[in-house]
């Protein structure tokens, strides 16, 4: 079956730059507004007309076939990170946690205090001196309510010149690296990435390429409490919402046990997620959606992998309760060193991603049934 991309590389350079630029932007989970405000000039060139709801979520919709079901295609824009808690008298800075942030990875680490465009301050995460840490502490991963930020300041009189206050947010200085190959690495590729094909999708079905109703969202507040896209399914109602976002890889030697995802080797299909820790919840896809995401790789020669884990979580496990149900799939691309600074993905699983999309959402029609009785073994 013919493919409606005729140019793989112009689609990985237009996802390379979009990721770039996504990832450099600061966004933590409820301070969204400048990944908003950048995303909603891109629609604007695309020609689409958006809004954004009291939570913050971005919302663009593409009208299509009446008679099929509608699909909501979302992806986070919000990145985890720290709350300022306590400035010390001596300039020093204490923080909380945001969402899923490793303390093995925070000291030494740069950071930014998002205080407003242009005027950001950097600071680093203390690490102890090594020549003066004992044989216990050398091993010692310390609890972030013992770490600190020092930005230089004398004083918490300098913290309070310089615009930080008890409940700035702090994020993972933004960064971007480019690799060998396709290869991406940096801050917050989780979910920038997803944002960036989002953008994609809206972008071929805008030239014209039959499809159905779309709403594409991009949410907020998924790294605190996973319920931004709950918001605007709320408001939606949509017959099926498409969440993207990171499915983990596990070719490298910590996680070769965990599954057969390897980067690089296109987009990937979760079949199975349930967080396990403080939470009862996860989501296991619609098989009618299954199978139209498995025929449309197979027709278009795509390499859809196949991920079932446990330990993480994504909004399609509060989405599928919306209303009297909403059929969800999990799809999205593989993704190394998660929650970290640097995490990393592959600009040609971005790019399968996006050709796996709109040929699939394409052929969701007005005689497309969400029967789940065939489609179950």
């Amino acid at each position: 079956m013919a493919s409606s991309f005729q140019n793989d590389a112009a689609l990985k350079d237009r996802l390379r730059v979009s990721l770039r630029d996504l990832m450099l932007i600061p966004g933590l989970s409820g301070y969204e507004g400048r990944v908003r405000l950048h995303i909603a000039r891109e629609l604007d060139q695309l020609g689409f007309s958006h809004s954004t709801d009291r939570l913050g979520n971005l919302i663009a919709t593409l009208q299509g076939d009446p008679a099929a079901p509608s699909v909501m295609l979302y992806a986070h824009m919000d990145q985890l990170g720290l709350i300022v808690r306590k400035i010390e008298a001596n300039g020093l800075i204490r923080v909380e946690r945001l969402g899923g942030v490793p303390e093995r990875a925070l000291p030494s680490q740069e950071v930014l205090f998002c205080i407003g465009e242009g005027r950001d301050v950097k600071g680093i995460i203390a690490n102890k001196s090594h020549h003066a840490t004992t044989p216990d502490e050398k091993y010692k991963v310390l609890p972030y309510q013992e770490l600190y930020i020092d930005a230089g300041f004398a004083s918490s009189h300098d913290v309070d010149l310089a615009g930080i206050k008890v409940g700035t947010p702090v994020v993972y200085r933004p960064h971007h690296v480019e690799l060998a190959g396709d290869r991406v690495a940096g801050t917050s590729v989780d979910d920038r990435a997803g944002c960036a094909v989002v953008l994609e999708v809206a972008r071929a079905f805008a030239k014209g390429i039959k499809h159905p109703t779309v709403h594409f969202v991009f949410s907020v507040q998924e790294e605190f409490n996973l319920r931004g896209a709950v918001t605007a399914a709320q408001a939606l109602s949509p017959d099926i919402a498409i969440q993207l976002d990171l499915i983990l890889a596990s070719d490298t030697p910590d996680m070769a046990s965990r599954g057969d995802v390897r980067l690089g080797t296109g987009p990937a299909m979760s079949l199975y997620s349930f967080h396990g820790r403080g939470t009862l919840n996860g989501a296991i896809p619609h098989p009618a959606i299954v199978t139209l995401f498995d025929e449309t790789a197979r027709d278009h020669h795509l390499n859809l992998q196949r991920s079932a884990h446990i330990g993480a979580l994504t909004e399609s496990s509060y989405v599928q309760l919306v209303h009297s149900g909403v059929a969800v799939i999990d799809l999205g691309f593989p993704c190394r060193y998660t929650h970290s600074s640097l995490e990393m993905c592959d600009i040609g699983d971005l790019a399968g991603l996006t050709k796996l999309l709109v040929e699939g959402i394409s052929r969701i029609d007005g005689g497309y049934s969400l029967d789940r009785d065939p489609h179950e073994p």
